[in-house]
């Protein structure tokens, strides 16, 4: 099958790419600057198109006799016209009008655990809803997925937590380090993102999360023995984060978390509806492997795959 893609070029994007590529689908790939993108761009069974999610051109090129659209373009941090409206929720819906106009019959959203339209939810999280519900508002036979953490090489949070652990004799911990994630790795989003692709059976919006709820301090626990390190920790009242996340706003790079991220870090991501095993037949791999995985170029010493 020809399958298009928004946001390939992104870390999500290059596993989910490497699975399809596998599963010998043909893919056709929007890109800003396709000349930054070597690694696609020489890859057999893969077209770059030029463009953005507001190149009209550019997304009628790119669904044009596709069967499928998988929508993974997002932000994290809003910069410059990179707004979460403007990408979460125009973007999705100018994607949506050209899968539409075009005939494609399979159209595979990438949103977030927690997506909601309430107000008191973060920017982030509202307009992913948003571009949700111009998902199901399409007509389009759609599978709209909901992923927890993703845990890999290249998750920026991990990065920061690991180097964090690899040069700092202190550890900082936000309040009482209690909050919980769900993370799931990489692989196992690819796998559920393939599957939806190619099963139409596979209808309606699903949580996508790891086997296990950890807090703060365990995910900082199974870094720490993928790395070989201790480090002693202090907690920093919530209030002063908060206080500094805000102040960051005025004055950019003072503080490495934003005002959203810190309420959806003490908000948790997790569920109790995990469709990895129940509806995609994926065992969830342990947060562990991925640990091992993003630290074992920094690890002072191997760790045993069972620890």
């Amino acid at each position: 099958m020809l399958v298009a893609i928004t946001g390939g070029t992104g870390f999500v994007g290059r596993h989910i790419i490497e699975r399809l590529l596998r599963r010998e689908h043909e893919l056709r790939v929007l890109a800003r600057e396709p000349s930054k993108h070597g690694w696609l761009r020489d890859r057999g069974g893969v077209e770059l198109v030029q463009g953005d999610l507001h190149d009209q051109d550019a997304l009628r090129s790119l669904v044009r006799g596709a069967g499928a659209l998988v929508h993974l373009a997002g932000v994290i941090v809003e910069i410059g016209r990179h707004t979460f409206e403007r990408v979460h929720a125009h973007g999705t819906r100018n994607a949506v009008n050209a899968a539409r106009e075009a005939g494609v019959t399979r159209f595979v959203q990438m949103s977030a655990l927690g997506a909601r339209p309430d107000r008191s939810a973060t920017a982030y999280h509202r307009t992913k809803a948003a571009g949700e519900e111009a998902v199901r508002a399409s007509g389009l036979p759609h599978a709209i997925m909901r992923p927890s953490i993703i845990a890999a090489p290249g998750n920026a949070a991990l990065r920061m937590m690991v180097d964090m652990l690899r040069f700092s004799p202190v550890i900082p911990v936000i309040g009482n380090g209690r909050y919980q994630l769900q993370p799931v790795t990489a692989d196992d989003v690819a796998e559920a993102f393939a599957l939806a692709v190619e099963r139409p059976d596979i209808s309606g919006t699903f949580d996508i999360a790891g086997p296990e709820a950890l807090t703060y301090h365990q995910v900082l626990d199974a870094l720490e023995r993928a790395l070989g390190v201790q480090r002693r920790r202090i907690s920093v009242p919530v209030s002063v984060v908060r206080f500094a996340a805000y102040a960051g706003m005025a004055i950019p790079n003072l503080n490495p978390i934003t005002p959203d991220q810190l309420q959806m870090l003490l908000e948790g991501s997790t569920t109790v509806n995990n469709a990895l095993p129940t509806v995609f037949g994926v065992s969830p791999a342990p947060f562990a492997a991925a640990a091992r995985e993003i630290c074992r170029p920094y690890a002072a010493r191997p760790v045993p795959a069972g620890t």
